[in-house]
């Protein structure tokens, strides 16, 4: 019998959850929870259970898990509810829109031993789990240089909605918090970041660049460059070809280098010399082969073996709250002009 899972949250990431468990293997699609009449008719489309309440969802005992993706402002509240009823639950990004909320969250669950995953999506990408295991199998040696680049143009009409004209509508809450979770799984824990922001370009109250030096508790140092006012295609986005909306090229966004070599994504493009280390010696290309699922497919069938009790969470909720920290202090940096240290 399949583990049967739910999505709260009828928009756009929760439609492409409930399609996403309907492809993936041993899990399907039981209801829809969501309050509005669109919700309503996403259920009948799907041909599943619908209920207006997460509480109604409960009793009806339809579910062994659900997917929260519900607005962010209220993925804390809805994974109590969670937690109190006792549902393991997939809570999309953010974890939380606070740190002090998301210890909350965590130590409920912790208490309750409730199994409580973050939708950090790109740790489920083949292309990922493949970099992951070239970094952890020594061949760059020591990490000593990061880069990420989030550069993108969101159009005019976009900030029509007023919401995304105000703070926490802008690039370093919405997209940048995936990178962070990224670079998190490739290059281990963040300890420190000072950041500067700007918005002189739209003038909005929100940001629309931010520029971030990152201190790991490695050592190792990088730098992350996010901004959606700029026409370019260095971007997880336009280059991964995770979301068939987005026009994929062929350009990278992220650099990793150590000693004995370096590696480029989403091209998985690893450098090292061919003979003698070093800049007179000849260095040399070869990419790793990797699969091309859908990252959402792999993460509902992930989920679904967590509830099972086969897997442990691949980004569990202190995974996703660990991103939350660093996002938090990121906004503390550029309204402080301070380094911000980070102890999770």
């Amino acid at each position: 019998m399949s583990t049967r899972i739910a999505v709260a949250g009828a928009g756009l990431i929760g439609k492409r959850h409930a399609t996403a468990i309907v492809a993936a293997k041993d899990v399907e699609l039981s209801a829809i929870v969501d309050p509005t009449d669109a919700g309503r008719a996403f259920a009948v489309e799907m041909n599943v259970a619908w209920y207006a309440t997460l509480d109604a969802m409960f009793a009806a005992n339809v579910a062994d898990g659900v997917i929260l993706a519900v607005p962010n402002t209220v993925h804390g509240e809805t994974a109590l509810a969670c937690v109190a009823a006792g549902m393991p639950a997939l809570v999309e990004k953010p974890f939380t829109t606070d740190v002090a909320e998301g210890r909350a969250v965590l130590a409920a669950a912790q208490a309750a031993g409730v199994a409580l995953l973050t939708g950090h999506h790109r740790r489920h990408n083949p292309l990922i789990t493949k970099a992951v295991e070239v970094v952890k199998s020594g061949a760059l040696g020591t990490l000593t240089a990061v880069q990420a680049q989030t550069w993108f143009l969101k159009p005019d009409p976009y900030f029509d909605v007023e919401w995304r004209r105000h703070k926490g509508a802008g690039p370093v809450y919405l997209n940048l918090i995936h990178d962070i979770d990224v670079l998190h799984a490739l290059c281990g824990p963040i300890e420190s970041v000072h950041a500067m922001e700007s918005n002189f370009v739209r003038g909005n109250e929100v940001e629309e660049t931010a520029v971030i030096l990152l201190k790991f508790r490695s050592g190792l140092l990088g730098t992350v460059n996010v901004s959606d006012a700029a026409a370019a295609p260095w971007s997880w986005e336009l280059t991964a070809r995770e979301n068939a909306h987005y026009a994929a090229t062929s350009e990278n966004c992220y650099w990793i280098g150590g000693t004995d070599g370096s590696l480029a994504l989403p091209n998985l493009a690893l450098w090292s010399h061919a003979g003698e280390k070093g800049w007179w010696d000849p260095i040399t290309m070869t990419k790793p082969i990797f699969e091309f699922d859908d990252p959402l497919v792999l993460q509902a069938a992930h989920f679904g073996r967590v509830i099972r009790g086969e897997d442990a969470p691949l980004v569990s909720g202190a995974d996703g709250f660990a991103a939350v920290e660093v996002i938090e202090a990121v906004k503390r940096s550029a309204a402080t002009g301070q380094t911000v240290h980070i102890f999770a």
